[in-house]
């Protein structure tokens, strides 16, 4: 039973499949099948990640066909686990879940649930009924002449739809606006709408507080819809470049009980099934933490809850393929990750007291980097001067957008 083959196929090339990828091969030694439309840093040149560029991946009239394709070519012993690394991908393999299971294990939600999570106004929906804080929230639609939301500037203005936002790029487009007026207000709107996208945009009251305000929540629910897997980071930094703001840059893992017993019991009166990641944030106005979005896949940095000792491939494969009934784990020790270099986390992260915190886990060897896997880099020439020259730029990155401490 324990000798099954396993092949993970994964959708995407970005750190998100570089750190599934890396989670498979740690676990269980195995080379990950990745399918992307074009190479990128995270993923090139790594000995673990066989990368097919397939440009016409992310085409709805082609994704079935193309991985049906490559499950021909495997025996009826492996066991293919699909996973996907973006919004995207994640959202494919759901709709198309029947069709895909007849090939390769499935680890996620089914479409009728998709539906009413995907996008942020029935999002927002659902946690009004199950009782999930959220920001105070203004739904926004095409032509409205309406400028009073019930709560005053600064606010934040983002695509309800996200997938479809990015479907349709403009020059200076960002993922998330802060308007500090009407006049802002007016431009991003204009902007947003005059260039394809045709859903809702979200306008929510600006939470205040810096980077370390933000919490990320990963779950992994069994195949019976039970919570075996929790692990809460405190973001210490994101990402500031105008498309990969919010993206995770370095995160302490904490435990915070109340917070974490109402996601659980959330995802298990939904019937959830599979990794969900929550973005959240704590309000120091009420003293609650606030959701922001669930996508309905492991985060990009996915690789903090690896890390720090719950190894997101394992859960997989213990409840999809040798079908174990696992114990809740839920993560309670502190554990520093980062993505960007360490000398970065500590000139940028304003609360000094969690620059210490992480100098402290680093003494003693509870720290971890996404991209320093000893397998990958040694004597892989390409692959560590990639790591050297992106720990320059990221240097780069945030001298030119964030404000050093």
């Amino acid at each position: 039973m324990e000798n099954i083959k396993i092949q993970p196929i994964l959708c995407g090339g970005d750190l998100n499949c570089y750190s599934v990828a890396r989670a498979y091969h740690e676990a269980y030694g195995v080379t990950s099948i990745a399918f992307g439309r074009y190479y990128l840093g995270a993923t090139k040149d790594s000995r673990f990640i066989d990368f097919r560029v397939t440009p016409d991946i992310n085409d709805p009239d082609k994704f079935v066909g193309i991985l049906i394709d490559e499950a021909k070519k495997h025996s009826d012993d492996e066991k293919l686990i699909l996973m996907g690394c973006t919004d995207e991908y994640a959202e494919l393999i759901i709709d198309h879940r029947d069709e895909l299971s007849k090939y390769f294990i499935v680890p996620y939600i089914w479409s009728d649930l998709k539906n009413r999570l995907v996008e942020k106004e029935s999002f927002y929906n659902v946690c009004e009924e199950y009782g999930l804080d959220y920001p105070k929230t203004y739904i926004y639609n095409k032509g409205d002449a309406t400028r009073d939301f019930g709560f005053n500037y600064p606010v934040i203005v983002k695509a309800s739809d996200s997938i479809s936002f990015f479907q349709n790029p403009f020059e200076g487009m960002n993922k998330a606006y802060v308007a500090n007026n009407q006049e802002e207000f007016d431009k991003i709107i204009k902007d947003c709408y005059s260039h394809g996208y045709e859903k809702s945009m979200i306008i929510q009251d600006l939470i205040p507080g810096e980077d370390d305000h933000m919490r990320v929540l990963t779950c992994y629910s069994d195949q019976n819809g039970k919570v075996k897997m929790m692990c809460l980071g405190h973001v210490l930094l994101e990402e500031h470049t105008p498309k990969g703001i919010g993206n995770h840059a370095a995160i302490i893992t904490e435990y915070e009980e109340e917070l974490m017993e109402k996601y659980k019991e959330f995802l298990e009166k939904i019937g959830y099934v599979g990794f969900s990641n929550f973005d959240i944030k704590y309000d120091d106005r009420d003293g609650k933490f606030k959701v922001f979005e669930i996508n309905l896949r492991q985060g990009r940095s996915n690789n903090y809850v690896t890390a720090s000792g719950n190894n997101i491939a394992k859960y997989v494969v213990e409840d999809r393929v040798y079908n174990k009934e696992m114990d809740l784990k839920i993560q309670k020790e502190p554990f520093f990750w980062h993505v960007i270099p360490a000398s970065v986390v500590y000139d940028f992260v304003k609360d000094k007291t969690l620059v210490k915190r992480c100098k402290d886990l680093v003494k003693e060897g509870k720290s971890g980097s996404a991209y320093h896997y000893k397998y990958d880099l040694s004597g892989n020439f390409k692959r560590s001067l990639y790591i050297f020259l992106f720990g320059l730029n990221q240097r780069k990155k945030f001298n030119k957008y964030c404000t050093k401490y």
